[in-house]
C-alpha cells in the first residue's frame, strides 16, 4: 500500500509539474511581452495580399519580434495566418503575442496623419499626399492631369490643387482614391461657409478666383500681418482693369523657382501666366494657398497702394507706393541692395 500511495504521489507530483510548467509556458506564450519588448510603439504596414511568411519578415526587419515562433504559434491558435487584414496597424511596446494578434486580426487600422501644404507644382502634392499612404503619387498625379477626374469634382487639370485646402486629415493608410478625393472635397466645401462665398460675391471674384488670387499673395509673402495689405494692392490693380504685374507670377511661368531677381528679359516671356503680358487672373494656382491666405483676399485691406517692393533689410517684409515714382524709388533701394550681394538673377 505503501509502495502504490508513493508511486500515485509521484504521478501527482509529476502531473502537477507538467500542468504548472504548461500553464507557466502557456503565460509566457499568450501574455508575456514579445513585441517591440523595451523599444518605441510602432506601426506595421501590411500591403494587400500580404502572406503570413512576408508578414513575419516585415516584422522580422523592423525588428518587431522577441521570439518569432511564439508569435507565429499564437497567431495559428487564433486563425490569423490564413486572415491576414491589409492596412496600418499600431503595435504598442512590449505587447504580448495575444494583444498583437488580436489587435491585427481584427482590421481595426490606426489612421495617418496627412499633411499637404506649400506645395508649388501638382506633382509636390501627389508626392505629399500619398507620401504615408498606400497610394502610388505617379498614378495619384495622372488622374490629377486628367480633364474626367478632375470635372468629377467641379475643377479643371489647372485649377484641381485648389480643392486641396492645405490642413492635416486623417485617413486610413489603404485608403482608395475616391474616398481620399471625397473627404478632401467635402472638406473643402464646408470650408466655402455662406459667409465667405458672400464674401467672394461682394468683392467680384469667384471661389476659384480668390483661391488663385490667394496663391498669388502665398506667393508673395509669408508675413501674414501684411497679406492682407497685399492683397488689396492686386484688388486695385483687378478694379482698375489694371495688369496684376506678379513677379510671382513670371517665376512660375519660366519654371525657375531658384530665381531671386526677375529681370525685363524674363517680363517678355510668353505664357498666360505671365501676368505681366497678360490681363487678369492667371489660368490657374501658382502654389497651393493657404487658408490665410484665402481669408486674406475676401478681407483685403482697402487702401490706395498700387505698388509694393520688397524691402531692402531682406526682412520678407515690402515697401507700399501709391505713385510710380514713389515705387521706383523703393525698387531701386532694393535692386541696389541684391546689387550688393551679388544677386544676378
Amino acid at each position: 500500500m505503501n509502495k502504490r500511495y508513493k508511486i500515485l504521489v509521484g504521478i501527482f507530483i509529476g502531473l502537477a509539474v507538467l500542468l504548472i510548467t504548461a500553464v507557466f509556458y502557456a503565460f509566457q506564450l499568450f501574455f508575456t511581452a514579445n513585441v517591440l519588448v523595451d523599444k518605441s510603439d510602432k506601426a506595421v504596414l501590411i500591403p494587400e495580399n500580404t502572406s503570413f511568411k512576408e508578414l513575419l519578415q516585415i516584422m522580422e526587419k523592423d525588428t518587431m519580434l522577441t521570439d518569432k515562433i511564439s508569435f507565429a504559434f499564437v497567431a495559428k491558435l487564433l486563425d490569423y495566418q490564413g486572415n491576414i487584414k491589409s492596412g496600418r496597424y499600431l503595435l504598442r511596446k512590449n505587447m504580448s503575442n495575444l494583444q498583437a494578434v488580436r489587435k491585427l486580426r481584427s482590421g481595426a487600422q490606426d489612421p495617418v496623419k496627412v499633411t499637404f501644404n506649400n506645395a508649388r507644382l501638382k506633382s509636390d502634392l501627389a508626392g505629399k499626399i500619398c507620401k504615408n499612404l498606400a497610394l502610388d503619387s505617379a498614378a495619384f498625379l495622372k488622374l490629377l492631369n486628367t480633364p474626367s477626374f478632375t470635372a468629377k469634382y467641379g475643377f479643371d487639370t489647372t485649377t484641381i490643387m485648389c480643392l486641396f485646402l492645405p490642413n492635416t486629415y486623417e485617413f486610413y493608410w489603404t485608403v482608395s482614391v475616391e474616398k481620399l478625393m471625397d473627404n478632401i472635397k467635402k472638406e473643402y466645401d464646408k470650408f466655402w461657409t455662406k459667409e465667405r462665398l458672400e464674401k467672394a460675391d461682394k468683392i467680384g471674384l469667384t471661389p476659384l478666383q480668390v483661391s488663385i488670387l490667394a496663391s498669388i499673395v502665398e506667393s508673395e509673402t509669408k508675413k501674414k500681418d501684411e497679406a492682407k495689405r497685399i492683397a488689396g494692392v492686386y484688388m486695385n490693380r483687378l478694379n482698375q482693369n489694371d495688369l496684376l504685374r506678379a513677379d510671382p507670377t513670371v517665376i512660375y511661368a519660366i519654371g525657375d523657382f531658384s530665381k531671386r531677381r526677375v529681370l525685363l528679359r524674363d517680363l517678355q516671356f510668353d505664357s498666360p501666366y505671365n501676368t505681366y503680358k497678360y490681363s487678369g487672373l492667371p489660368p490657374g494656382p501658382i502654389y497651393q494657398p493657404s487658408i490665410h491666405s484665402i481669408d486674406a483676399v475676401l478681407n483685403y485691406e482697402r487702401h490706395k497702394y498700387m505698388f509694393f517692393c520688397a524691402k531692402e533689410d531682406f526682412s520678407g517684409y515690402h515697401a507700399f507706393a501709391v505713385t510710380f515714382e514713389e515705387h521706383k524709388k523703393n525698387s531701386k533701394k532694393f535692386q541696389d541692395a541684391l546689387d550688393r550681394l551679388g544677386i544676378k538673377n
